[in-house]
């Protein structure tokens, strides 16, 4: 990393990013030779990612021809509005980088929980029932172990540093707009 002061080095503040970020983009290496973006949802449970997709398609396709990976979540915190001139402008941000591995899952009980995982995540209170095996027949779970995570922040300085920390323990609605005094 470039700017090695802005790396996160808490562990924990990049898993808390991991299961607070509802969408993370998934790289792949395209038959063209381009890399290839795809957004999508997804599930960390330790040291790996998970998320369901068709089971047929450009990312598989590209996972099956190379699984080298990379993945990227991201959550703005707040904009810092200009007063005098455009370059005061400044946006107050996490984000976590994960290069690996991407494995299509065949074995019912790892796909199952790799299910489980996303289910937990986005539906934490429950109640949606038992998979259907014609459904669990037609989906695709692909398991992404992290080779290498590296969490990045700017949560500016002083003053907006301690309004954008105040945000993120208060749980508010992200991102917020802060004014130059």
């Amino acid at each position: 990393m470039r700017r090695w002061k802005k790396e996160i080095k808490d562990n924990a503040v990049i898993i808390d990013l991991l299961n607070t970020c509802h969408v993370g983009r998934l790289g792949t290496n395209g038959k063209d030779g381009y890399p290839m973006v795809k957004p999508l949802n997804f599930a960390y449970h330790d040291g790996k990612i998970y998320f369901h997709t068709a089971k047929e398609g450009e990312k598989i396709e590209d996972i099956k021809r190379d699984n080298r990976v990379c993945f990227e979540v991201d959550m703005p915190i707040a904009y810092l509005k200009a007063k005098k001139q455009p370059c005061e402008a400044e946006y107050f941000f996490r984000s976590v980088i994960i290069k690996g591995r991407a494995y299509i899952i065949e074995d019912r009980e790892e796909k199952l929980f790799g299910l489980k995982c996303l289910m937990e995540k986005y539906q934490p209170e429950g109640g949606y029932g038992d998979y259907l095996e014609e459904k669990l027949r037609i989906t695709g779970i692909v398991r992404m172990d992290i080779e290498e995570m590296v969490g990045k922040e700017d949560l500016g300085k002083e003053k907006q540093r301690e309004v954008v920390l105040k945000a993120l323990e208060d749980k508010v609605q992200l991102p917020i707009v802060l004014e130059h005094e």
